[in-house]
C-alpha cells in the first residue's frame, strides 16, 4: 500500500472515530460568538472541543425563490455543478471531477454543495490537524470561488436529472406534490416546479451569472463550530472566501420576492392515478420562520400531527377508524410562509372519508386549542428530546446555521427549553386560529382509478 493510501486510510479512520464518539449534552452550554468580517460577511461560531472536527457551512442568498419561472431549477443544479470541477488559476491547475474527488479523499475531509428553496449552501468537515485543515480550507475555497461549470459534464447531468424526473412522475407521490405545491403557494417561486422544459432552458451560462451574482462575500453568513479558536475561525472564514470577487462599494442589493399570497378559497384537486394507495395532502400557506408564534405553532402542531401515535391525527383516522397506516401534519417556515400540511395515504375506495375525518380534527383544534393534559405531554417529549438535536457537530452547525440564516438571538439555543415551557394552551389556540383557516384549504387527491367515485 502507499504512503498517500495510508494516509487516506488513517485520516478517514480517524474521522470516523471522531464522528462516533458520543459527545452528548457538551454541545449544550456552548456559547455563540458573531463578527463581521471587512467585506461584510458575518461569522458565527460555536466552539467546542469535544471532537477532534471541524465543521463549516456557508450560506448565500442564491436559492431556488430566485430562479426565473422558466428556469426553474436553476439553483439546485448550479450548486450541483459546482461540484464537477474548478478552473484554472494563477499556478493552481485546473481539476475536474475525478480529480476533486481524489483531492477530497487524500484529506480525509468533506465537501458538499447543494441548494433549498431560500439558500445555497456549502459544507466543510475536516479534521482539526492544522495542516489538513489548511489544505482542506484552500481546495474548498477553490470551489466555492472557481467553479468550472464544464458544459460536456452539464450535458450528461441535464440527460441523467430529465430520466430521474420521467421516471419521478411515474409516481403517485410526486404528482401530489406537485399539485399540492401549486395550488398552495399561488405562483410564488415557493411552487415553482423543475421540469425537462426548465432544465433545457438552463445553459452553463447561466450558472455562472447566477453564481456571479449571488455568491459574494457581502452576502455570506458563515457558521465554524468545533475544535478552533475565534483568531483561526476569523482565519477559516476569509481564507473560504477569498476567490470570491470583492463587491464595489455597498453590497448590491438583490430584487424583493413576493411574499406567498393567501388563499381566496377551498381549492380540491382529484387526479385519477391507477394505484393502491390514495394519496391526500391538505394545507395552505403557513407562516415566515421570523413568524413570533413560531414556538405556540410548533408545539400544537406536536399535539395534532407531528407527535406519532400520540398525535390526535392519528388517533382520529388510524387509531379509531383504520383508516389509514399514518398521517402526520407540519410547518414549513422560510424566509416566506411555507407550507402547513397534513399528508397521508388511504385506500382510494376511503379517502373521501378520511378527509372528512382529517379535516374534522384540524377544525377541532383550531377552535378549540389542545387540552391542558396534550401541552404537558407535549413539553415533555420536546424537551425531553431536546438534548438529541445537539449532540454532535453535524446537529450544532445545522442548529447554529440556523440561527445565523434568520437572525435569532445568539441565546436562542439556551433559552430554547424555557421558551416552549412558557407556551400555554391559550397562545397556542391564538397562534392557529392566527395562522389557518380550516375553511381554505387546498385538498389534493391522487389514486382511484379514471371515472372512479
Amino acid at each position: 500500500m502507499s504512503r498517500g493510501a495510508m494516509k487516506t486510510l488513517a485520516a478517514r479512520a480517524a474521522l470516523a472515530l471522531a464522528a462516533a464518539v458520543c459527545a452528548a449534552g457538551a454541545q449544550a452550554g456552548v456559547p455563540i460568538e458573531r463578527w463581521q468580517l471587512p467585506g461584510g460577511a458575518q461569522v458565527y461560531l460555536a466552539a467546542t472541543d469535544a471532537l477532534p472536527i471541524v465543521d463549516v457551512q456557508v450560506d448565500f442568498d442564491a436559492g431556488s425563490r430566485r430562479d426565473p419561472a422558466p428556469q426553474a431549477g436553476l439553483a439546485a443544479v448550479t450548486a450541483g455543478m459546482v461540484e464537477k470541477g474548478v478552473a484554472a488559476r494563477g499556478a493552481d491547475p485546473a481539476l475536474d471531477q475525478n480529480q476533486l474527488g481524489e483531492a477530497w479523499a487524500d484529506l480525509g475531509a468533506e465537501f458538499d454543495v447543494g441548494a433549498g428553496v431560500d439558500r445555497m449552501s456549502f459544507t466543510l468537515r475536516s479534521l482539526a490537524d492544522p495542516a489538513l485543515l489548511a489544505r482542506a480550507v484552500a481546495l474548498a475555497a477553490r470551489e466555492i470561488g472557481e467553479p468550472s461549470f464544464p458544459d460536456a459534464v452539464w450535458q450528461r447531468e441535464r440527460e441523467r436529472l430529465s430520466a430521474a424526473i420521467r421516471e419521478a412522475n411515474t409516481r403517485p407521490g410526486t404528482i401530489a406534490a406537485r399539485s399540492f405545491e401549486r395550488d398552495v403557494y399561488g405562483g410564488h417561486p415557493y411552487g415553482d416546479d423543475t421540469t425537462e422544459a426548465t432544465l433545457a432552458a438552463i445553459s452553463t451560462g447561466d450558472m455562472r451569472r447566477l453564481h456571479a451574482q449571488a455568491v459574494l462575500p457581502c452576502r455570506a453568513k458563515l457558521t465554524v463550530v468545533g475544535a478552533v479558536t475565534r483568531a483561526q475561525a476569523d482565519d477559516i472564514a476569509r481564507r473560504l472566501l477569498a476567490r470570491l470577487p470583492a463587491a464595489e462599494g455597498a453590497c448590491p442589493a438583490l430584487p424583493p420576492v413576493p411574499e406567498v399570497p393567501p388563499l381566496a378559497k377551498a381549492v380540491t384537486e382529484r387526479i385519477p392515478f391507477d394505484s393502491a394507495q390514495a394519496h391526500v395532502l391538505i394545507g395552505q400557506p403557513g407562516y415566515a420562520r421570523r413568524d413570533a408564534d413560531h414556538f405556540a405553532l410548533n408545539l400544537g402542531n406536536y399535539i395534532l400531527g407531528g407527535g406519532g401515535f400520540v398525535s390526535r391525527l392519528t388517533e382520529a383516522v388510524r387509531e379509531k377508524r383504520g383508516l389509514a397506516y399514518s398521517i402526520y401534519s407540519g410547518f414549513s417556515p422560510g424566509l416566506h410562509a411555507g407550507a402547513f400540511r397534513i399528508g397521508f395515504q388511504t385506500r382510494p375506495d376511503q379517502a373521501d372519508e378520511a378527509v372528512a375525518v382529517a379535516r374534522e380534527v384540524l377544525a377541532k383544534f383550531v377552535a378549540d386549542g389542545p387540552t391542558e393534559d396534550e401541552m404537558k405531554a407535549a413539553k415533555d417529549n420536546l424537551v425531553g428530546g431536546f438534548p438529541l438535536l445537539l449532540d454532535s457537530n453535524r446537529k450544532l452547525l445545522g442548529n447554529v446555521a440556523n440561527i445565523a440564516w434568520n437572525d435569532l438571538p445568539l441565546d436562542y439555543l439556551d433559552t430554547w427549553t424555557a421558551r416552549v415551557n412558557a407556551v400555554t394552551a391559550a397562545q397556542v389556540k391564538e397562534a392557529f386560529q392566527r395562522k389557518l383557516q380550516p375553511e381554505r384549504m387546498v385538498t389534493v387527491i391522487v389514486g382511484g382509478k379514471p371515472g372512479a367515485r
